[in-house]
């Protein structure tokens, strides 16, 4: 029992390097290549997952007395597991700011560039908001006189 055990623990360990390793360089990566690993990582996240599904089964079956040692190991597998992921988000935050950045041209832009854009767009939105009032007010007063020289025929 202890043996597969062993054989998944390994198989993890060497999984679980490969994808430190790739998140790590998901940064230095040109686009296209990027988008790649990304997806390869979520793969291998996936098979990691499985493997440590696989572990806890064979936990499950070991005998009580000799369960404490596997059950740590588990924890600290667990554990890992969590560190990947949670490494592997901001990596991908990190890219899809990018992304971002690349397709909105907001690559140099400092925040007080982006405050003024703000403000002018607020502007806008005032301006529009006044001349749909306006409008507004023109038709409710044209309903009025219409009704007014309905009823006065």
């Amino acid at each position: 029992m202890s043996a597969d055990f062993e054989g998944y623990e390994q198989d993890f360990a060497v999984l679980t390097a490969e994808i430190t390793s790739k998140i790590s360089r998901v940064p230095r990566l040109p686009p296209d290549e990027k988008k790649q690993m990304v997806a390869n990582v979520e793969k291998q996240l996936e098979e990691a997952r499985e493997l440590l599904e696989q572990m806890d089964l064979e936990v499950r079956e070991i005998p009580p007395q000799s369960r404490g040692m596997y059950s740590n190991r588990m924890r600290s597998y667990k554990q890992e597991m969590g560190k990947l992921e949670t490494d592997f988000k901001r990596s991908r935050i990190a890219y899809s700011d990018e992304v971002r950045n690349e397709l909105l041209g907001d690559a140099g832009n400092s925040s007080e560039n982006q405050r003024a854009h703000l403000l002018d767009n607020t502007e806008r939105l005032e301006r529009s908001s006044r001349r749909l009032e306006a409008g507004y007010q023109i038709a409710v007063e044209t309903v009025v006189k219409m009704a007014v020289e309905i009823t006065v025929q």
